[in-house]
């Protein structure tokens, strides 16, 4: 005969004479992950860029160097210009500079920008966006110069 008794106790509750034991943690819990603030900082600033009205990030300093950069042989473009982030082991803050395109309501640019790169940040990440800080550096007028021009080919 079987015991039944035995048989349909929970995992762990033990036995006569056997000692109980622990329960395993799901798979999922076993180890921790962490992420980069570099990594963040490439979401919320592709994340960003999508909004429409956004001209580009950074200062026009960064802007120069950037633009110098991505020209340099190997180099890339920096999509994380522009973004400042702060990861903790659950929430991250961030802080953006960007530049408005003219005719654009800047409260409305910035309310899609922050509402987007939560959106993104919170979707990819897991982690708790506690807040967006944006600092609206310029206004791009629509007969002012690029500040990267495309490379002419000769």
């Amino acid at each position: 005969m079987t015991d039944t008794a035995q048989r349909n106790r929970p995992e762990g509750s033990g036995g006569p004479g056997g000692s109980a034991k622990e329960p395993k943690a799901a798979p999922a819990d076993r180890g921790r992950t962490t992420i980069a603030d570099g990594v963040v900082e490439k979401i919320a600033g592709l994340a960003a860029r999508d909004v429409v009205g956004v001209h580009a990030m950074g200062s026009g300093i960064s802007r120069t160097f950037g633009a110098v950069r991505d020209r340099v042989p190997g180099g890339a473009k920096s999509v994380s210009r522009g973004v400042k982030a702060e990861v903790g082991e659950v929430q991250t803050a961030l802080d953006l500079e960007i530049v408005v395109d003219y005719g654009f309501a800047i409260a409305d640019v910035a309310r899609s920008v922050r509402e987007n790169v939560i959106s993104a940040v919170e979707r990819m990440t897991g982690l708790e966006v506690v807040e967006v800080n944006i600092a609206v550096s310029d206004v791009k007028l629509p007969d002012e110069e690029e500040d990267e021009p495309e490379p002419r080919l000769q």
